[in-house]
């Protein structure tokens, strides 16, 4: 039996059909809408269930519509095959289109992506995102400030408030060791499906955590920091000019948590 060659990626499937040009002009220029973000390997997620909420009440709180998790999940299923793959790095879009009364799906297939293990600074930035509890497309203050930070050696952006707060990073929650649990930012943020992983399974693996709020003068008090997204975990080495321990032990910790998570069939 002959394997069909993979599509070319980025592959992209609207409502169960390969994207057309009228699709596309749709995410061109109409792009108020959610996504969510996942790493699937061998057709499996970890996390998928928290996935699947988050789209749900995205697009409740938009367009005051459900979302089907399993109508969802059937049309990952099928734009993994129409791509020819089985691991990935997979998007899910919600839409309605001007005059349309159901969301519209967009599904994209990229290769599939891990977080680089190797420890990153990040360099603060003066942007909070607006109604940052959703996951949207497009978003320039993000991008603008962590190409910024590119552009002055940093490897990401940590957004702050005006009152110097931190919240997260550009593309990441960020969480601080403090010695004796993990302290994630107490401020309007996205919650992460990996945090939220995390947060799940802290108490099986024994890792205590809290929320607080964090400021910039106040990085001194932590030991360690780390990010987390979809693609996995890193260590921070480095806020502005706030130095932080790479803990070998803390992240071996961390990756054993988010490793006991289940991966769930799509």
């Amino acid at each position: 039996m002959t394997t069909p060659a993979a599509a070319p990626v980025p592959y992209a499937e609207f409502d169960g059909h390969p994207a057309t040009e009228d699709d596309l002009r749709t995410a061109a220029f109409f792009n108020y809408g959610h996504f969510t973000a996942m790493q699937v390997r061998q057709g499996r997620v970890r996390g998928l269930g928290l996935h699947m909420d988050r789209l749900d009440s995205a697009n409740r709180a938009l367009f005051e519509l459900p979302l089907d998790g399993d109508s969802v999940r059937e049309l990952i299923r099928h734009a993994l095959r129409g791509a020819g793959v089985a691991d990935g790095s997979v998007r899910v879009h919600g839409f309605l289109p001007p005059g349309a009364t159901a969301t519209t799906v967009m599904v994209t297939v990229r290769g599939p992506v891990t977080m680089s293990a190797e420890p990153r600074t990040m360099m603060s930035v003066p942007y909070a995102r607006a109604v940052p509890h959703l996951k949207r497309p497009g978003e320039f203050g993000q991008t603008y400030y962590g190409n910024l930070a590119s552009r002055a050696g940093f490897d990401d952006a940590v957004l702050t408030l005006p009152d110097g707060s931190v919240t997260e990073g550009a593309v990441t929650n960020i969480g601080f060791w403090d010695g004796e649990s993990v302290v994630w930012p107490q401020a309007p943020a996205l919650l992460g499906t990996t945090m939220a992983l995390l947060e799940q399974e802290f108490p099986a693996a024994g890792v205590r955590s809290r929320r607080s709020p964090v400021t910039l003068d106040g990085l001194g008090a932590f030991s360690s920091a780390f990010v987390t997204n979809s693609q996995g975990i890193a260590p921070v080495r480095r806020i502005d000019g706030t130095e932080f321990v790479v803990d070998e032990e803390l992240m071996g910790r961390l990756e054993a948590a988010y490793a006991s998570a289940p991966w769930d069939s799509v």
